[in-house]
This record gives C-alpha cells, sequence and structure tokens, in this order.
C-alpha cells in the first residue's frame, strides 16, 4: 500500500482523499439517517402495541396527518401552522439575535481589556444565575404582553451563553500571536481586530449554538405572555383542550425548526472558519 501510495501523482492523491471524504460523509449520513428512522420504528411500536396508553402517545402516521391538516385549519388554538411558525420564529429569532448582538462583542471587550471585564463581571455575575422564566413578572411590568415582552425573556437565555463564550474564545489567545502582532507594530486593538477576534471565533459559534437551543427552550415560556398564536402557545393549547398529538406535533417541529437552524449556523461557521482548514 505505501508503494502504491509512493508513486501517486499530486493529482491522484487528491483525488483519493476526496474520495475518502466523500465515502466518510456518505457513511455518517446513513448513521444519521438509520438513527431516526430507528427512533420512528420504536415510537411506532410503543404507540401500536399498547406498551404506552393510547391517550399518552399516538403513532406517527397520526402526527403526520394533524401536520397536514394544520396547514388549513386553524382549530382548536385559532391560527393555523404556518402562522404558528412565523409567530415563534420571530419571537425566537429576535431574542436571539439580539444576544448576538450584544453579548458576543460584550464577551469579546471583557476577555480582551481587563479593566472592562473588572467593570462589568460583577453586574453579569449577579445576572447569570438568573432563569429566564423569573424574568417574565418584571417583563410585564416593564414593557407589557408583545413581542418585545416575549423576545426579551429569550434574549435572557441566549444572551449568556453567547457572552461566556466569546469571552472564553478570546482568552485561549495565543500569546505567540499577541507578540507577533506587537512586534511588527500593531497597536493594541488591532491586535484585538485582527488577532483576538478571529482565533476566538470557534468557541464564539459554539456559543451561538448552544444560545439557539436555549432560545428554543425558552420559547414555551415566553409565549405564556398572552400570545395568541405561536408554536408555544399551540402547545398550551393542546395541554387545554387534552390534544395529546396537538403538543407532540408542536414539539416535533419545534424539534425540526432547531435543527434546521443549527444546520444554517453550521454553514455559516465552515464559510467564516473556513481557512481554519487550509
Amino acid at each position: 500500500m505505501s508503494e502504491t501510495t509512493n508513486v501517486l501523482t499530486n493529482e491522484q492523491r487528491v483525488k483519493l482523499v476526496q474520495d475518502q471524504k466523500k465515502q466518510e460523509a456518505f457513511r455518517n449520513t446513513m448513521l444519521s439517517i438509520s438513527g431516526v428512522l430507528l427512533f420512528f420504528v420504536i415510537w411506532e411500536i410503543l404507540a401500536l402495541s399498547g406498551i404506552v396508553d393510547r391517550k399518552k402517545i399516538c403513532d406517527v402516521l397520526e402526527i403526520f396527518q394533524l401536520f397536514i391538516v394544520k396547514f388549513t385549519d386553524p382549530n382548536p388554538d385559532g391560527a393555523v401552522l404556518l402562522v404558528n411558525v412565523w409567530s415563534s420564529l420571530e419571537i425566537a429569532l429576535c431574542g436571539f439575535g439580539l444576544a448576538i448582538v450584544i453579548g458576543i462583542p460584550l464577551g469579546w471587550l471583557m476577555g480582551w481589556y481587563r479593566g472592562f471585564d473588572s467593570f462589568i463581571r460583577p453586574i453579569f455575575e449577579i445576572i447569570r444565575p438568573i432563569p429566564p422564566v423569573s424574568w417574565i413578572p418584571l417583563t410585564i411590568v416593564w414593557m407589557g404582553v408583545g413581542l418585545q415582552a416575549k423576545a426579551f425573556i429569550v434574549f435572557f437565555a441566549a444572551f449568556v451563553p453567547c457572552l461566556i463564550n466569546s469571552y472564553t474564545g478570546i482568552r485561549q489567545t495565543k500569546e505567540v500571536l499577541k507578540n507577533v502582532g506587537k512586534t511588527c507594530g500593531a497597536s493594541y486593538f488591532t491586535v484585538f481586530w485582527k488577532v483576538g477576534i478571529p482565533s476566538s471565533m470557534t468557541m464564539t459559534f459554539a456559543g451561538i449554538k448552544v444560545a439557539i437551543g436555549n432560545a428554543w427552550a425558552t420559547l414555551v415560556a415566553a409565549e405564556m405572555l398572552a400570545a395568541s398564536s405561536g408554536l408555544g402557545y399551540m402547545i398550551l393549547m393542546g395541554r387545554s383542550y387534552g390534544r395529546v398529538d396537538l403538543v407532540i406535533m408542536g414539539i416535533v417541529v419545534i424539534g425540526a425548526l432547531g435543527v434546521l437552524i443549527s444546520a444554517l449556523i453550521n454553514l455559516l461557521e465552515n464559510a467564516v472558519l473556513g481557512w481554519k482548514k487550509l
């Protein structure tokens, strides 16, 4: 095998590596699909065999049929599926986007400038352990029960991981890289902008992924504030009417949208951090 590899041209070596990567990607994709299918098979067996009471779970086909029906039927929650999806996306993405815009730069500044870190850290350490749901009463007093109030709840859920990961990422910048920048005559801010931030992006994107998970997890609580539509509201109505199928479908849709958003974040990460693969 080593003799064969030695006589390969550069183009053949590149093609060999590309083929191996394609085979590995295909294998991983098939394993992922197999895992999802196995999950649905076990779900169907539990639902149809009677192992779990039918009042507590419904089969996959019922969920799929309800999914199709909800595109045109607003009952029992008063809104069709696309309206609920858009309402939830609007809340989650507003809060999530605000957390990125505020949390990530704040984490970078705290991690790079020690004086700024000493000034902000005590306030952050007080806010960090407070559960996002506990802000609901104050949020109602401050902002009412509209979109701003719901996005504010989601913001607190996503803000903490954005700040912590960007802070940790920039603190892990190698001293040798900083010293090279200083040796070349770069100012402290230039080193921060061109060395610190790029080196922190891996941890920063990890924080963004955690943040979007937290944002979706807080969505149901946020939509308790006098909502008239949304996936969280639909789930609450399903609970009120004893519609297990509606509750499960809402959970599945939230999970599917979370997977889609995470995939988009992964694409953005690969585009931004493509230079690390060189």
